[in-house]
Formats: C-alpha cells, sequence, structure tokens
C-alpha cells in the first residue's frame, strides 16, 4: 500500500475524521497484544515496527542472523511471506520459488540464512527447527501473540519516526504506543532525525535501551554506477530514502520513479522506465527487494533492460552493546526448563 500523506500531517481533518475507528481497531489490537503465546522451544527474536509501512526489518534482520552466527548460532528467518501465494510452512528455496510464491523479503534474505514462510507462523516453528534452528529470528509479527518472544527488536526510521502517531487508519501506528512500548525490549534507530530522537527519549525513559545504525551501500556497486546517471525506481515501504540513499553515496539520480511496497510491476511499467532511462542515457537502478520481485519477469529475459540492484546493509553504532544484549538474552531464555512446544 502507498501511505496518505496526512498520516505525516499532525492535525489532518483525515484524522480526526477516522479517529472513531483507530480507537476501536487500537483496542482490538491492544488486547490482542496481551495474548499469551506458544513457547517455541528455541530462543526467539522478533524484529518489528511499532507502525506499518517500511523502516529497515530487512536489513536488521540480515544484520542479526551475522551477529548471530558470530555468537555460534544458527538463526533460521520465520517470515509470513507477505505478498506469496504460499501459506506455508514451507523452506524458501530462491532456486525454485519466485516472489509471487513466497514474498519478495523471504526470497531476497535466503540467499544469506535460512527462511522459512508461514502465514500461520506458530505452525513454522517445526519446520524452522528440522532446518536447524538455535534461534527463530522474526521478520516482523510484533504484535502477533501466536509466539512468545524473547527479544523484541523494534526499528523506526530516524527521519520519519511514527508519523502522526495516531493508530491506524488515522494513523500508521499499529496498535496505541503506550502497549507496545511496554513489550519492547530495545529501539534500533536507523538514520538521523529528530522524529527519530522523540521516540528514542520515549524507550530511554522506560529503561530500556536504544541502539543507532545507518545503512552502509556496497562499495564496489557504489564504485561502478559512479559518473553514471541512474533513473532509480522502488517499491518499498518508503522509496525516498533509497533514493536519498543514493544521493548521499555521490551518484547521479537524474530520475526517480516510487511506487507503492511490494508493488508487482507490469511489463508496460518496466518497458516505459527502460524507454525513459535509453532516452536519458541512464541506467536503471533499484533495490534488492525490488530486483528479487522482478527476477523470472519475461522482459527480463531480454538483452535489455539491465536493472542493477543497489544493496546496502545495516551498521550498529555499537555492535559490542547489541551483542552483549542477544547473548544475555539467549542465555536467560535457555534457562527456562523445560523447553517445550506447548502453550504455557
Amino acid at each position: 500500500m502507498r501511505e496518505p500523506a496526512f498520516w505525516h500531517r499532525p492535525h489532518a481533518w483525515q484524522s480526526l475524521l477516522l479517529s472513531p475507528l483507530s480507537v476501536l481497531y487500537g483496542a482490538i489490537a491492544a488486547h490482542r497484544m496481551a495474548q499469551s503465546g506458544l513457547d517455541a522451544g528455541v530462543p526467539v527474536i522478533c524484529v518489528g515496527n511499532f507502525h506499518v509501512g517500511g523502516a529497515g526489518k530487512t536489513p536488521t534482520v540480515l544484520a542479526l542472523s551475522v551477529l548471530l552466527r558470530e555468537l555460534g548460532e544458527h538463526p533460521v528467518v520465520l517470515s509470513r511471506g507477505y505478498g506469496g501465494r504460499l501459506a506455508g510452512p514451507v523452506a524458501v528455496d530462491p532456486a525454485i520459488h519466485a516472489a509471487a510464491d513466497v514474498g519478495d523479503e523471504p526470497l531476497m534474505m535466503a540467499a544469506h540464512v535460512p527462511v522459512v514462510v508461514s502465514r500461520h507462523r506458530a505452525e513454522g516453528v517445526g519446520l524452522a527447527k528440522t532446518q536447524g534452528a538455535s534461534v527463530i529470528l522474526m521478520d516482523d509479527g510484533f504484535q502477533n501473540p501466536s509466539l512468545t518472544k524473547d527479544l523484541a527488536l523494534i526499528v523506526i526510521d530516524g527521519a520519519r519516526g511514527l508519523g502522526n502517531g495516531r493508530v491506524f487508519p488515522a494513523g500508521p501506528l499499529r496498535a496505541p504506543l503506550p502497549p507496545q512500548l511496554a513489550r519492547t525490549d530495545a529501539l534500533i534507530v536507523v538514520g538521523s532525525g529528530a522524529a527519530g530522537e522523540a521516540v528514542a527519549a520515549r524507550v530511554t525513559a522506560a529503561g530500556k535501551p536504544v541502539f543507532r545504525a545507518h545503512l552502509q551501500p556496497d562499495p564496489e556497486v557504489v564504485a561502478a554506477l559512479a559518473g553514471r546517471p541512474l533513473l532509480a525506481f522502488a517499491g518499498i515501504g518508503d522509496p525516498q530514502r533509497f533514493f536519498r540513499t543514493l544521493r548521499a553515496s555521490g551518484l547521479d539520480v537524474v530520475g526517480e520513479r516510487a511506487f507503492p511496497d511490494h508493488h508487482p510491476f507490469s511489463t508496460d511499467e518496466i518497458a516505459a522506465l527502460a524507454d525513459k532511462a535509453r532516452h536519458q542515457g541512464a541506467t536503471l537502478v533499484t533495490t534488492q527487494k525490488d530486483l528479487a520481485r522482478l527476477r523470472g519477469h519475461r522482459i527480463l529475459g531480454r538483452s535489455d533492460p539491465v536493472i542493477t540492484a543497489f544493496p546496502v546493509t545495516l551498521q550498529f553504532s555499537d555492535p559490542t552493546a547489541l551483542r552483549s544484549l542477544v547473548a544475555h538474552r539467549l542465555a536467560s531464555a535457555r534457562q527456562r526448563q523445560p523447553f517445550a512446544l506447548s502453550a504455557p
């Protein structure tokens, strides 16, 4: 979906009009979050958002998978597989699955870490464990009570924060902020900005740690694109962040096209972008997530257009502190006896 502009205006009339629905939605969401979940039998780390839309969850999950391997763990990502047709549980295999099967984010992550897609997350636990999971790394699902979480990490974008701070549909919040804060173990702020600092202050006041991070482009790709005019396009939660990252890397973005998150590109749309790129003498560039969704698209089987992915990794300002928190929570989770695949 494409976020409505009024979600980022504090006193928009649309938000006021939708407030009664927000009260109802928020009450249901808060009640649902309070429910008990299944004990997975292995520690569960959840990477989530307070709000709908993108903030950097996928790069965070991938960065945590690296950190967990450094701790000697074998993480398996558990995802709902948004946008995919398979309800699962299914182990994602990039050799046989497409984004239409399992979703673009799981397909992209599966190139780096084992991923299980399950529409009902609790049903995916068994398959994740057969994949050798010593830790389940939940991609999203913070508000979903189906699994007990041993560590809940919330990701926000420093520039965007929480928009107008209202609950859906009057704003972007998935539930009222107080019950979400109560279940938050740590906050990860990606990039800088006053909006993110306001949220960080509330988390700090609640006695929870705040970690800072930034997106680091692949230096080889930056070098390869340097000096070339670029036509950038993206169908992610915040396309403008992608365009800003390109420009902050010193690249020459001569045009940009934003699509809704998880947008299913048509042949006509890609052909139009290719024609525009040829007219401008530009190179088409997009995100890894978008290219995963385009993989197998029949128009890419031709010699033209050539689309370059712009990979980024999440870098933490204090990785040692984050590693310490994760290790401590894993140890605490394993002290619970016995681990069992049964409701508490």
